[in-house]
């Protein structure tokens, strides 16, 4: 079955606005007061994790149930959160005596068979008007990214913002908001809370279409190109 779909317009924005704009969600990266920088958090607390492994006796136990402890927050995007909960690389060994991966830090996509699950909490529609604050540009805003979120900003296009790419395929949720799909095409798809896509590597892009955050949820899992 065929999903609906809109054709995206033109528009006579300049292409700077264009570029800042389509900055990973579809916001431009603005200096706001604080008044407006409270708006775009999710208004929840840092999700919790429970873990879980075994004990010497080969038991299932919780290993941990925490507020996830990496979380990395945009400042060139304010209200853009990345929730790193859990990676894999190669096939799992399933003892349930291993440590937590995300002692070692985080990654921006697992590598072939490996695994990625994040939350990401993506700032609401910026109202016209919002300028970047002073010394940021699209390339530092991706600079930032790359430097939180170890090689992130390299899956970006350069020729399209906000447009980008990874060897992986993505399950995703939309938790709580609502979110646009932009695909090749100039196609979108919008996603309310509870649907769900599949990523097959393909290029693409998100924009949030309301003025609340969105927070969706994904897995990553490493693929090779054919």
């Amino acid at each position: 079955m065929d999903l609906p779909v809109q054709r995206s317009g033109g528009g006579n924005r300049r292409h700077l606005l264009q570029a800042l704009s389509a900055f990973v969600g579809g916001t431009a990266l603005a200096a706001m007061p604080d008044t407006t920088r409270a708006k775009d958090s999710s208004n929840l607390p840092p999700p919790k994790r429970a873990l879980t492994g075994r004990n010497d006796a080969g038991k299932s136990v919780f290993k941990s149930f925490d507020v996830t402890s990496k979380v990395v927050e945009i400042d060139a995007n304010p209200g853009l959160t990345f929730y790193e909960l859990y990676r894999t690389e190669g096939v799992p060994q399933l003892t349930g005596l291993e440590p937590d991966p995300m002692l070692k830090g985080t990654i921006a996509f697992p590598g072939p068979g490996g695994t990625m699950f994040r939350l990401i909490s993506y700032p609401p529609k910026r109202p016209e008007g919002y300028k970047p604050p002073p010394g940021v540009t699209f390339e530092s805003g991706l600079q930032e990214m790359s430097d939180k979120v170890p090689r992130m900003g390299d899956y970006f296009d350069r020729s399209a913002p906000g447009m980008h790419t990874s060897d992986t395929i993505d399950y995703g949720v939309v938790v709580r908001g609502e979110m646009t799909l932009e695909l090749d095409d100039g196609q979108m798809v919008h996603l309310k809370q509870g649907d769900c896509i599949v990523q097959n590597g393909t290029r693409h892009r998100w924009r949030n279409p309301l003025p609340e955050p969105c927070l969706m949820a994904f897995v990553s899992v490493g693929g090779k190109r054919g």
